[in-house]
């Protein structure tokens, strides 16, 4: 009886252990979020100071989330640190950077498009279309919801080229982190309102199948967004 006691006790401690050691993570990532909202909106300009003690209190989380999540944007080119200075948001892109930047996606993403077409699993197009579902319904405020529009704008088109079943796309594009540069330029709705638009044009084109017209979406919609932004970005 006292063996099945324990074992009963020790099966109680497992499980338990194993929900704090699945905490932390789901922890860490909503910090990173709520950090990179705070990023893309200008809640945290560019070049500023990023510190600790005081989003701690923001967030009402210790200190170790908070710089996991900041080494973490580090890591992604978003946060730098400076020895003695401590963590600050990395600098705009220069309009000269943001035309090289859309010249590169126009070159992959349409391709990257059309080879989804053909590739997208049941899967894909559900996951597709209830990003698309979730940007449509985020109001129209400036702060959170242009940072989480930013957010699943990027998983958007992740999928996407995930769908290519090409590593190096893919690759390519998750180390641009195009969407928060790009958002970060504009803290604008009127990005949001036209892009769900085109992403409906590309939705469309990808649950049929079809290669062409997804290639075809695709290029129209970076290149719209290249005019948005290049509009609204200074010389």
């Amino acid at each position: 009886m006292r063996d099945d006691t324990a074992r009963a006790t020790r099966e109680s401690q497992s499980m338990m252990l194993s929900r704090n050691v699945a905490r932390p993570p789901a922890l860490v990532t909503e910090v990173y979020n709520a950090i990179l909202d705070r990023i893309t909106c200008l809640q945290i300009p560019p070049g500023a100071r990023i510190t600790v003690d005081s989003l701690a209190r923001e967030l009402g989380v210790s200190h170790t989330p908070i710089r996991e999540a900041l080494s973490r944007l580090e890591a992604e080119g978003l946060v730098l640190k400076t020895h003695l200075v401590g963590p600050h948001a990395a600098p705009q892109l220069n309009r000269a950077q943001v035309e090289q930047l859309f010249e590169l996606r126009l070159l992959i993403e349409p391709a990257g498009a059309a080879m989804a077409a053909s590739h997208l699993t049941d899967k894909d197009r559900n996951v597709l279309q209830a990003l698309y579902d979730e940007m449509l319904s985020l109001p129209d405020k400036p702060f959170p919801a242009y940072g989480e529009f930013a957010r699943k704008d990027a998983e958007f088109h992740s999928v996407i080229a995930n769908a290519s079943n090409n590593v190096f796309l893919t690759e390519a594009l998750a180390k641009l982190h195009t969407h928060v540069h790009i958002f970060r330029l504009v803290f604008n709705t009127r990005v949001t309102t036209e892009a769900i638009t085109e992403h409906y044009d590309l939705l469309s084109a990808l649950l049929r199948g079809d290669s062409g017209r997804s290639e075809r979406a695709m290029r129209d919609h970076i290149s719209a967004s290249r005019s948005r932004i290049l509009e609204l970005t200074p010389p």
